[in-house]
């Protein structure tokens, strides 16, 4: 086990929710830079790590981290724009932003970017900037675009609810940087009737699972033998989704390589 996680379960038995509360904000808001400093010596590359030392929860709670790396470790080093919507904390300003400043020690030469519906800009520093709004608030959304510029990556870590989600994406993927990926956490409310997801209709299109399993034929829409097909947005800019458990990972790109099917009906 390693030593953070010692101290974790240390801190977890020991101290009252108030006084754990007391820490995550000591840590969040005194000696910043310092722990940026000795975290990234330590432990810079190690998503796990840096997601146990600053209290996130995408090591330990979620199994997130590894798959991360898997996408973002031939990243690393160039310099990105990151948005992250969800900045954690809910409505206490000086909760949250763990993972702002895991993704800024990851990600050394990028700036990180963090939506949340409540104020928070009390984690603001040199390569982190927040926003107040809502996730699906168009016009809001605009001006993020506007003063971030090219966005690089998308992590959906905001509301979980598929009628937030599904718009959200929407609106961002077709903005996103070419290549760029787009990320969204905790799809488990797909199924969550109180979160207007279902347990029986699992294709329904209102749910992320289901909205994001109807795009995967659009990945081969080069094949289909319809004549004169038109291809959507999706269709055309999709080149991989990846599901994992709670998590799904879209690439985006020019999906063009062209059909594998003759003239003639053989292929190739």
């Amino acid at each position: 086990m390693f030593l953070i996680e010692r101290v974790h379960s240390k801190i977890r038995s020991m101290y009252t929710p108030k006084q754990k509360e007391k820490i995550l904000k000591f840590q969040a808001l005194r000696f910043r830079r310092l722990q940026h400093i000795i975290y990234k010596l330590l432990f810079g590359g190690n998503l796990k790590k840096l997601a146990l030392a600053y209290y996130t929860d995408k090591w330990g709670v979620h199994k997130y981290a590894p798959h991360y790396e898997t996408y973002f470790t031939p990243l690393r080093k160039k310099k990105l724009n990151i948005l992250e919507i969800g900045i954690g904390g809910y409505d206490d300003p000086e909760m949250g932003g763990g993972s702002l400043r895991m993704w800024r020690t990851y990600f050394p030469n990028s700036k990180i970017f963090g939506l949340d519906i409540y104020e928070k800009s009390v984690h603001d520093e040199s390569r982190i900037k927040t926003f107040k709004g809502s996730q699906v608030d168009e016009v809001f959304l605009s001006t993020i675009v506007d003063t971030i510029g090219n966005i690089d990556i998308v992590i959906d870590d905001g509301s979980h609810m598929n009628n937030h989600v599904i718009p959200t994406f929407e609106y961002l993927f077709p903005i996103l940087a070419d290549n760029g990926i787009y990320v969204i956490e905790d799809i488990q409310t797909s199924y969550w009737s109180h979160m207007n997801g279902s347990s029986q209709e699992f294709n329904r299109l209102d749910t992320i699972m289901g909205f994001f399993k109807n795009l995967v034929d659009g990945l081969n829409y080069e094949e289909f033998e319809i004549k004169d097909y038109k291809a959507n947005y999706y269709e055309k800019h999709i080149v991989s989704i990846h599901f994992y458990h709670n998590l799904i990972f879209i690439q985006k790109g020019l999906n063009n390589e062209g059909s594998n099917l003759l003239e003639n009906g053989c292929s190739i």
